[in-house]
């Protein structure tokens, strides 16, 4: 009698449920209409495109290139660089995150208009302007981010671009749409940010004046809308460094056959150092400091809320960790020492008197000991043999024979090239199981080195080393500025740039070695070899060193093909979509 009383019991709960099994409810997702009487959900749409920017933290790619190699076996990025990048296996990819941005994006302007942002309906339209115009910067450099890792030409030989979406998608959308080409791309990034800079002031501030267009506004709503507390935020300053990014990589080899985009290029970047006073920031008595943003000497630890040192245009949030550091520190310092720079690098730092050490005859440069005399950057952004680290300043042995575990290919979180990497690490934190601290740290978006760099190199391809257009500095005034600010050809004049400063080739070469330089580990050399056509197979090289004898080694081989040099469509994107062509090359 039990059984059949449990058995009766069970077809009745299984039946009652059965409203829950075939007719499932309706899942806890609003509706796109309740951002109109919720800012707060309507603003969400917004900042979702902020945690997306692929900035936010260090990707760390050139272990990709002829720059660094790592220790972490599994490393997509090694992969890729050793044969294994495909269009189903792309640690290169921004398709899923730079589209899934836009289209939070295009959700935030479907609504953005019926939203009430403020009771006070002259606040409320300050507001949507505001929010609107950190929206169209936002998708710009989105696209920025989707051209520069999915443009390419595909098997017709046409440059295309991804496709343009600009409205809000829904599941009645047709998605089968085709590749824009590379210059309609570009066109739509450039609308975007005119409009940004017509809805958001250059910086926010709390003493700027109320602009026309909201005249009769008091200034203290104005700057409740548009005042300091929305420091690091989309600006108009930031839409323009964009525009100077974009216009670059438009300029380039790989994309570029025309002269007209190297002037267009080095125009915006001028626009945005102008904003910044010129050539001052490199020329400031402490301007060396802005070598190590990054650190106490760069002004980190005294950074308010939103502000910035002087070389950083636009950042991510200061975050108090140890992450980087315990990635990168040497095993001596209870690091895994992840990313080993190379000789390649290595070699690309010239002596402290200006001349590359491939010129014997005037650097100086003696095998025997390497690193003396060198420009002062090596040491900033590597660590080399013999070089001090750490709270205790302990000196990391590199050797071969190293009696740690930081020598050469002791362990399997030693070194793989007789380097470690210094740039961007606190040397003021302690990994000590027994005492360990953290530090301050932030990635930047832009830099005004970046911007400095743009400049030079489109410039020297517009009208040559020593030409400013409509300017008022040259290319070579921007490189013996930034060489400069390095302590490089400080005590002689800098011979060595002076003899090619008439010679555009010997200049465009100087002016990628100097971006190589200045710009290593945030993530630039792997797009740089790309957009320029360059060779990615150099050999990555290293040291071994056992008492005074220093030999170079190969240590990773590279396997890229020529097509390579535009990145793949997603191979599952290509397969639903049959409107959507591959890059040549890819399957």
């Amino acid at each position: 009698m039990k059984k059949i009383l449990l058995i009766c019991l069970s077809i009745v709960v299984l039946f009652s449920s059965c409203e829950d099994m075939f007719e499932p409810e309706i899942e806890n997702n609003l509706e796109l209409q309740n951002a109109y009487t919720n800012a707060t959900y309507a603003q969400g749409l917004l900042l979702n495109g902020y945690t997306r920017i692929p900035t936010n933290s260090w990707s760390f790619n050139e272990v990709a290139t002829d720059d660094a190699v790592t220790n972490d076996r599994n490393s997509g990025f090694l992969k890729a660089a050793t044969g294994q990048w495909t269009s189903m296996n792309n640690p290169f990819d921004q398709w899923r995150n730079s589209r899934s941005a836009i289209q939070y994006l295009n959700q935030f302007f479907a609504v953005t208009d019926s939203v009430t942002w403020a009771v006070d309906p002259v606040i409320s339209k300050m507001f949507n302007d505001r929010m609107k115009g950190e929206a169209y910067g936002l998708r710009a450099l989105f696209m920025f981010y989707l051209l520069q890792s999915h443009a390419g030409k595909a098997a017709n030989g046409e440059l295309l671009g991804v496709p343009l979406l600009l409205q809000h998608e829904t599941v009645t959308s047709d998605f089968n749409q085709p590749r824009a080409t590379f210059e309609a791309c570009l066109q739509q990034l450039y609308s975007d940010l005119n409009k940004a800079e017509e809805l958001l002031p250059v910086d926010y501030t709390d003493n700027s004046p109320v602009p026309a267009k909201y005249a009769g506004v008091n200034p203290d709503n104005y700057h409740r809308v548009f005042g300091a507390s929305f420091m690091g935020r989309m600006t108009g300053r930031i839409a323009k460094a964009i525009r100077a990014k974009a216009a670059l990589l438009a300029a380039s080899p790989a994309f570029n056959s025309g002269a007209s985009k190297w002037e267009a290029a080095a125009n915006y970047a001028a626009e945005v150092i102008d904003l910044g006073g010129g050539l001052s920031n490199l020329t400031r008595g402490d301007s060396n400091n802005d070598l190590q943003w990054y650190t106490t000497t760069g002004g980190i630890d005294a950074l308010a809320a939103g502000a910035n040192s002087p070389d950083i245009l636009w950042r991510g949030n200061v975050g108090t960790s140890n992450d980087l550091e315990r990635n990168n520190f040497p095993p001596t310092l209870n690091g895994s020492g992840r990313v080993n720079p190379t000789q390649n690098l290595v070699d690309a730092f010239p002596m402290a008197n200006g001349y590359p050490i491939s010129d014997l005859a005037n650097s100086g440069f003696n095998a025997g000991t390497p690193y003396t005399g060198r420009d002062p950057r090596l040491n900033l952004f590597i660590l080399v043999n013999g070089s001090t680290a750490g709270t205790s300043n302990s000196v990391i042995n590199t050797s071969a024979t190293s009696p740690t575990n930081d020598g050469l290919n002791k362990v399997e979180t030693s070194t793989r090239t007789g380097y470690y990497l210094r740039k961007l690490l606190r040397q003021d934190v302690n990994l000590n199981p027994s005492s360990t601290t953290t530090q301050k740290h932030f990635s930047p978006h832009i830099r005004y080195t970046e911007m400095y760099l743009a400049y030079a190199e489109a410039a020297n391809e517009a009208w040559g080393p020593l030409a400013t257009g409509e300017h008022t500095y040259s290319a070579y005034d921007v490189i013996k500025a930034l060489r400069r600010r390095a302590g490089v050809g400080t005590s002689n004049g800098d011979p060595y740039l002076e003899s090619i400063k008439a010679d555009k080739d010997a200049m465009r070469n100087l002016i990628r070695n100097e971006r190589r330089l200045e710009l290593c580990f945030e993530g630039f050399r792997f797009w740089d070899l790309r957009r320029w056509n360059s060779n990615l197979n150099e050999t990555a090289k290293g040291i071994s060193i056992s008492g005074s004898n220093y030999s170079i080694i190969n240590v990773e081989n590279r396997s890229y093909d020529n097509y390579m040099i535009y990145g793949p469509i997603p191979y599952t994107e290509t397969v639903k979509y049959t409107n959507l062509l591959q890059n040549a090359g890819w399957q």
